[in-house]
């Protein structure tokens, strides 16, 4: 497609990934370590899929589970991956058959001493990671960088396990990592320049994007997330049923419906991340319907029931009463009145959320600047292209259009959710963009 056929949202977010490449405060000097050795240690379909992706750029893999049978599971996911390649004319049998070389599984940690990036894609949960890095920092060799895949918690205190802080970076892949582009780099308070630049150089490697971002819960992508997920579950309490949402926010342009990809995901996952927060929000409504089906053993997909139900072997969401009746009981015992919500009520909560949620993380530097946060969020979580990133999408509404209607939902739904952040303010009164603001 050339610049002609594109839209303004398209052409800024190609001119976004050539500035995410540009990260202040990074010396410009500053030179990756070299990477050909790469240890991935958890062998389930984030590790598989990091594991191929390595493979795939010409790089030595050690992959570690903890027991035969995880281990042999992810090395057939690699398997059937590279024999995919060689079905669709990607890869001959002959490069196949080299990656697969390239490839070692393994029951040992020790296996990792020679590693040049081990990257941990184990269960989210601090304690399991910090003991994971504390054994890491033992067994891995000198200069050698350590990376989490965490999505959610403080890449800081990971770090804080070992040693050797300023060699840890966080590279928080996309599922399904070996099809989705970005990668969050995230920079703790000591990460040195040599693990920054050498994290940016393995995912363009890599053939990803990488988006340098601040340790902050969720950082960029899954903290705005919330705000997002924050209004689904909100509107379903209110009236909205599930597919109402989905087909709302397709409409408008979403990859997805939030429901269909918390099912493909596994609503444990997030249930699981939710309980490692330390700040819960007191509102006892704040994602009580995901909760609740995760409750009952409605997990998504993978057990045929979550938000949806599917049927054996099929992918495609159908609307189960039992969902509406779950819902009904659990506004019933918060005294949440339902109603009828129109789809225009849904698309502007959702991505009102979003924009003031990114702004927020602005203005406390998790984000250098604005264009980063379009990035992650078309690049990770299907944010349309055209409208190019929640950023842009709200330059072109005007920003004091924005904070009206915030001030409006604030109004109407409470103050609770709905605080206008103070860049926003900053710039609506000044008739500026996100665009256009740096962080002085």
């Amino acid at each position: 497609m050339n610049s002609s056929t594109q839209s303004p949202g398209q052409q800024h977010l190609l001119l976004a990934e050539r500035e995410a490449a540009r990260v202040p405060g990074l010396p410009p000097d500053a030179e990756p370590r070299q990477i050909s050795h790469v240890g991935v240690i958890g062998a389930g379909t984030m590790g598989a899929g990091i594991a191929f992706s390595c493979l795939n750029a010409g790089l030595e893999v050690s992959l570690v589970e903890q027991n035969a049978e995880a281990l042999e599971r992810g090395r057939t996911h690699v398997r059937s991956l590279l024999d995919a390649g060689v079905q669709k004319g990607r890869l001959s049998t002959a490069e196949r058959d080299q990656r697969l070389a390239a490839l070692e599984p393994t029951l040992a940690l020790d296996a990792l001493d020679s590693a040049d990036l081990i990257i941990e894609a184990v269960f989210e949960s601090m304690a399991v990671k910090r003991e994971l890095l504390g054994k890491l920092d033992r067994i891995a060799r000198d200069g050698a960088v350590l990376a989490t895949n965490t999505s959610t918690l403080d890449v800081d205190e990971i770090a804080a396990a070992t040693r050797r802080p300023q060699d840890v970076v966080g590279l928080h892949f996309f599922s399904p990592a070996h099809v989705m582009r970005l990668i969050e780099i995230v920079r703790g308070r000591v990460t040195s320049a040599s693990v920054l630049a050498t994290a940016l150089d393995f995912a363009r490697h890599l053939h990803k994007v990488g988006v340098v971002v601040g340790n902050a819960f969720g950082f960029v992508g899954n903290r705005m997330l919330y705000a997002y997920g924050r209004e689904n579950q909100l509107l379903m309490l209110e009236g909205a049923a599930p597919d109402d949402v989905d087909r709302a926010l397709q409409g408008f342009g979403m990859a997805m419906g939030p429901n269909a990809v918390g099912d493909l995901a596994g609503l444990d996952i997030g249930y699981k991340a939710r309980r490692e927060l330390r700040n819960r929000p007191a509102d006892p409504r704040w994602f009580r319907v995901s909760d609740a089906l995760v409750e009952q053993g409605r997990l998504g997909q993978k057990t045929g029931r979550g938000f949806y139900r599917y049927e054996t072997g099929s992918r495609t969401p159908i609307p189960d009463p039992e969902v509406a009746a779950l819902i009904r009981n659990e506004a019933a015992r918060l005294n949440v009145a339902q109603r009828q919500i129109t789809a225009d009520e849904i698309v502007e909560r959702c991505t009102i959320a979003l924009i003031n949620e990114g702004a927020y993380i602005l203005g406390e530097g998790i984000a250098q600047r604005s264009s980063d946060i379009d990035l992650i969020w078309a690049l990770g979580y299907g944010f349309p292209r055209d409208r190019g990133g929640p950023m842009f999408y709200a330059d072109s509404l005007g920003l004091t259009a924005v904070r009206d209607a915030i001030q409006r939902l604030a109004g109407r739904l409470g103050p609770e959710h709905w605080q206008v952040a103070p860049v926003l303010e900053q710039l609506a009164h000044e008739g500026g963009t996100f665009g256009a603001w740096r962080r002085a």
